[in-house]
């Protein structure tokens, strides 16, 4: 079954590397990560907002790449690394989805 947790990096730039632990990821883990520009529209604890795509040919690209789940029952924290990639010209909040789902059937080495 997938699971799903969602957050906000605030004022974000460029290439950054981050690490979010979550005890139901594993190093066995599939794990499927979104990222969006977030804008925030106020709200009694201002977290109210949604994800916006801005104007065609103005938008900031927002994306994940290195999706890297780690952690071993007993011992490491389990969580992912990876690192965010927001090409704005300014700092933006940036809206993160992580999905898990059930660990990977196989892993194998070809080359």
């Amino acid at each position: 079954m997938a699971r799903s947790i969602r957050f906000i990096l605030r004022n974000r730039q460029g290439r950054t590397r981050h690490n979010h632990n979550w005890d139901a990821i594993s190093q066995e883990s599939a794990v499927l990560m979104t990222a969006a520009q977030w804008q925030f529209s106020g709200g009694i604890f201002g977290a109210a907002g949604r994800p916006v795509l801005g104007e065609p040919g103005q938008e900031p690209n927002v994306y994940i790449t290195n999706i890297g789940p780690h952690g071993q029952p007993g011992g490491e924290a389990g969580g992912v690394e990876f690192l965010l990639h927001a090409e704005s010209t300014t700092p933006i909040d940036v809206m993160i989805t992580i999905t898990v789902f059930d660990p990977v059937e196989s892993f194998d080495v070809f080359g």
